[in-house]
């Protein structure tokens, strides 16, 4: 009679081990070197294998600065592509046919930015406009290159309508959810307890003093007046 072999199948590849082989790195070399210079504050071991998930589904290299690990609102993480990474995955795309920009001025001042993506499997070109109004921040980088960032919003934005990318921002996008944190109005119980001291002080709600929030993450300093996370669903 003869003997049926059984087939053991090959159990799964850890994410972080075949990131780190594609390198040809130790995992754990792999890792600690990840964590010291592309992930930013406390990331847990769930956090970092969603990290270098992201960067397996994108083709992303983490060791080359295409992909940063940063604190999200609300807890977790937040990948960050670099625009040379987001370069990379538009030109990596198997439909990708070309892009186009058109610069929509007014004398010598640029108002808005088109950008046109062409894909091999479409007969019309997808296009989104960013407007110099709506992006322009009072940053560094924005006053020195403001045509050349608004370029990248528009290239970046088109590439989401074109292909679906999800899940990631670029390093404009993290900097002005961290803003929009900054400058939000204290809400629930930090709201009552501001109110609550200023009403026992002989002051109004409004003329007590914000509290006082992290620079980098946006986040209140004192954690225990801090509301729950909202649930964005």
């Amino acid at each position: 009679m003869n003997a049926v072999a059984t087939i053991t199948p090959a159990p799964p590849r850890s994410v972080l081990v075949t990131m780190s082989g594609r390198y040809g790195m130790e995992p754990a070399a792999f890792e600690a070197t990840l964590r010291k210079t592309v992930c930013k504050g406390e990331v847990s071991r769930e956090e970092f294998a969603a990290f270098l998930l992201v960067a397996q589904e994108y083709g992303l290299n983490p060791l080359t600065k295409e992909l940063y690990a940063f604190p999200a609102k609300g807890g977790g993480i937040q990948p960050i592509v670099s625009i040379d990474g987001w370069s990379r995955i538009i030109n990596d795309h198997p439909a990708f046919d070309g892009m186009e920009f058109e610069d929509i001025l007014n004398g010598a001042d640029v108002l808005a930015v088109t950008c046109r993506m062409f894909r091999k499997d479409r007969s019309r070109p997808v296009e989104a406009t960013e407007y110099m109004a709506e992006c322009k921040r009072s940053t560094d980088v924005w006053r020195t290159w403001p045509r050349r960032m608004l370029r990248h919003k528009a290239m970046i934005q088109c590439a989401r309508y074109a292909f679906g990318f999800s899940g990631i921002v670029d390093p404009d996008e993290y900097e002005r959810q961290a803003e929009q944190v900054r400058q939000a109005p204290p809400t629930g119980l930090t709201a009552r307890l501001q109110a609550g001291a200023a009403s026992s002080e002989g002051f109004t709600a409004s003329q007590v003093d914000e509290p006082a929030h992290d620079p980098e993450t946006g986040e209140v300093a004192d954690a225990e007046f801090t509301d729950p996370p909202a649930d964005d669903g």
